[in-house]
């Protein structure tokens, strides 16, 4: 992609987006939060970090810079100021007072314009950037929002998003920009061995990477389970760190892989760890969808 121009600031001032409609499961992300897990908090953060990252450079953005990440069915938002944004990731046909817009790319926002969100094309979490980020509540050095922790959670129907507004003129820049989306189709993910993985039969281990799996539509941003079960003999393991990406074999033989909202310590195997591409394409697996688990070694092996 090749951007045409980039945004100039000028006469900012302070502004706020109305959810006219939250969608299915919106929240305000960052990178999520770090240190904190000592005490049981979770990192939270985006999903899918390649199209934050994405969406924060094309609109010049620090790639840290918080975003509003969608699920699925997206929301309705009203601007009372002119800004630009950027979306990413799944397409989800945004429009803007009713008139389709293109992922990745800049759009100019005016007073009073609407955007909101259609039919899914592809992909299953979309995000959606604004220049100079959100003005929102930061607590423990993060953006993102987390249940029982930040004030909201998810949107709802009424709430208010402050943030800096901007008039933009154009300035031509011959910066270039590759973006892959194919990942967005993708069912291949990738994973490392975990700590337990070498207790698993030679049979399991062959299963694991050479099955499909689909998952399940308890699945959402804690965890995602897979409907298809492993024989399971494993004893469970004494209480240990986990992380986003960790891979669990419940005693039933569930497979069970956490996601940025996931807890601190867990007792079940872990028997994978995902790449941080690995749970960006999961992220954007929708309930029922099919993937396959491809095997990564470390680094040295």
């Amino acid at each position: 992609m090749k951007p045409e121009s980039i945004p100039l600031k000028l006469n900012i001032m302070k502004a706020e987006i109305e959810v006219l409609q939250p969608g299915l499961f919106s929240s305000i992300q960052d990178l999520g939060r770090f240190g904190f897990q000592k005490f049981g908090v979770p990192h939270s953060g985006v999903m899918d970090r390649y199209a934050m990252r994405i969406c924060n450079l094309i609109l010049g953005n620090p790639e840290e810079t918080s975003v509003l990440e969608i699920t699925m069915q997206g929301p309705q938002l009203k601007f009372n100021a002119p800004t630009a944004i950027c979306i990413s990731g799944a397409n989800l046909s945004p429009e803007i007072n009713g008139n389709a817009i293109e992922n990745n790319t800049i759009i100019l926002i005016q007073e009073d314009d609407i955007l909101k969100f259609g039919k899914r094309r592809s992909g299953f979490r979309s995000y959606l950037g604004i220049i100079g980020g959100f003005d929102t509540e930061v607590l423990m050095d993060s953006f993102s929002w987390y249940e029982e922790l930040t004030t909201n959670f998810r949107l709802k129907k009424g709430t208010k998003l402050s943030f800096t507004s901007q008039q933009f003129s154009d300035s031509q820049t011959h910066s270039s920009l590759k973006i892959d989306t194919n990942y967005l189709n993708s069912d291949k993910v990738e994973a490392y061995p975990g700590p337990e993985f070498d207790q698993l039969t030679t049979k399991q281990q062959h299963y694991i990477f050479s099955s499909g799996f689909k998952t399940d539509e308890s699945s959402n941003r804690m965890a995602v389970q897979m409907k298809e079960e492993v024989e399971n003999k494993l004893r469970p393991i004494t209480t240990s760190p986990v992380m986003p990406g960790t891979v669990q074999l419940t005693p039933s033989g569930k497979i069970i892989v956490l996601m940025r909202d996931c807890q601190t310590t867990g007792g079940y195997p872990r028997i994978l760890q995902l790449s941080e591409k690995g749970i960006q394409i999961l992220s954007q697996k929708l309930p029922g969808e099919q993937i396959r688990f491809t095997k990564k070694e470390y680094p040295g092996y």
